[in-house]
C-alpha cells in the first residue's frame, strides 16, 4: 500500500532547522531508504501553477482564488504494508520534527483498478 504523507504550513512560527535536526532527520530518510519504504519526497515551491479543465481542454488560470491560509510544504511517497505502519512513520517523523500539521492520504495506482 502506498501513501503521501504531507506537510502543511499554516503560517505558524516553526524552530530553526539545527545541525542537529538536520542529521536526525537525514538519518531517518536514510532508514526508510535502505528499508525500501520511501519512494520519494521533497519540499514543494508555495506557488503553484492552476490548471482548470472542461470538456477535455485544459487551461492555465490567474485566479479568482479562494485565499488560501495554508499550503502542503513537503511530502513523502512511501510503502507500508498497512496503513497502521504509515501512521507510525509519520508519528517517528513528528517526533523529530516537533510540531505541526499534517496529512496521511491512500494512494491508488493502476495495479489497485478493478480487473487488474
Amino acid at each position: 500500500m502506498r501513501f503521501l504523507l504531507m506537510t502543511v504550513d499554516d503560517g505558524t512560527e516553526q524552530g530553526e532547522l539545527d545541525a542537529e535536526l538536520q542529521a536526525r532527520m537525514g538519518a531517518f530518510i536514510a532508514e526508510m531508504s535502505k528499508a525500501g519504504v520511501l519512494l520519494a519526497t521533497g519540499g514543494l515551491d508555495p506557488r503553484a501553477t492552476h490548471i482548470v479543465a472542461k470538456d477535455g481542454k485544459a487551461e492555465v488560470v490567474d485566479g479568482p482564488f479562494s485565499e488560501a491560509k495554508e499550503f502542503v510544504a513537503g511530502f513523502a511517497l512511501i510503502e507500508t504494508r498497512n496503513e497502521e505502519e504509515a501512521i507510525e512513520l509519520s508519528r517517528r517523523f513528528w517526533a523529530i520534527v516537533g510540531s505541526g500539521r499534517g496529512t496521511i492520504q491512500r494512494v491508488y495506482g493502476p495495479e489497485d483498478m478493478p480487473g487488474q
